[in-house]
């Protein structure tokens, strides 16, 4: 049976934790990164090990390149050949306009978002390729329906960060896909998270579901379900393809 070990960035909450979740269930060794809530990380953590699986957490600021380099390198001490890599922290700042933003908050939105999603994936294909002796994966992109609508008047900033996401996703799967790394996103809509919290309205989805086809808004659960299908062999002739998750919108 085939040893999935399966990194996930931002795996402390939300569809981080639904996901880590969910792959362990199905077997995956888990490695949840986190930046600064340690005990929330560890309480995934265990709560996978008690229910029969295996996970570690690492702390890591994927803004930074040095210590996303010292976090594969934990991995591969203490887990192993990496097959598996969910690029899904990310970050908000208060809704805003355009005329409120600034270089730096640009900046750090685009650290986290694109920067850290970038040498992530670096770092998991230097393990995974053919080419390095690896033996193929599969990576995640976790964006955002907002990459398509462009979040007017709330986060432009960063809307834009997970168009680079979107691009990314392109880009990678044509240039791995001979080295048997598929590369795929998923685009969340309105999801009940914590995210929201972060930037300034916790009752967000709440407030907008009703415009939704759907009428309603997601759980982390619904888009973990596609991030597993999209890193399992069920989807071995899947690359570059994104899923939406809006709820038709």
């Amino acid at each position: 049976m085939k040893n999935n070990i399966t990194l996930i960035t931002g795996g402390s909450r939300g569809i981080g934790r639904a996901t880590a979740l969910l792959l362990a269930q199905k077997g995956h060794t888990i490695c949840i990164n986190y930046r600064s809530q340690q005990a929330r990380a560890e309480e995934v953590v265990a709560l996978i090990r008690q229910r029969g699986g295996s996970a570690i957490a690492i702390a890591a600021d994927i803004a930074d390149e040095e210590q996303v380099v010292a976090m594969f390198q934990q991995i591969d001490r203490q887990l192993g050949p990496l097959t598996g890599l969910v690029n899904n922290a990310g970050i908000l700042q208060q809704q805003a306009s355009i005329e409120q933003l600034d270089a730096r908050r640009i900046a750090t939105v685009f650290a986290t978002n694109v920067s850290g999603s970038f040498i992530c994936a670096r770092e998991a294909v230097k393990r995974m390729a053919l080419r390095h002796g690896g033996q193929g994966g599969a990576i995640v992109n976790v964006s955002s329906a907002a990459s398509r609508l462009g979040a007017p008047h709330e986060y432009v900033d960063y809307a834009a960060s997970k168009g680079a996401v979107d691009t990314l996703t392109t880009g990678l799967a044509l240039e791995v896909a001979a080295q048997g790394i598929r590369v795929n996103a998923v685009r969340p809509g309105l999801i009940y998270t914590e995210m929201h919290a972060d930037g300034g309205e916790p009752g967000r989805v709440d407030r907008v579901k009703d415009n939704l086809p759907m009428k309603r808004g997601g759980q982390p659960e619904e888009v973990a379900q596609a991030i597993a299908w999209l890193l399992s062999d069920e989807a071995s002739y899947v690359t570059g393809s994104f899923l939406d998750m809006a709820g038709g919108r």
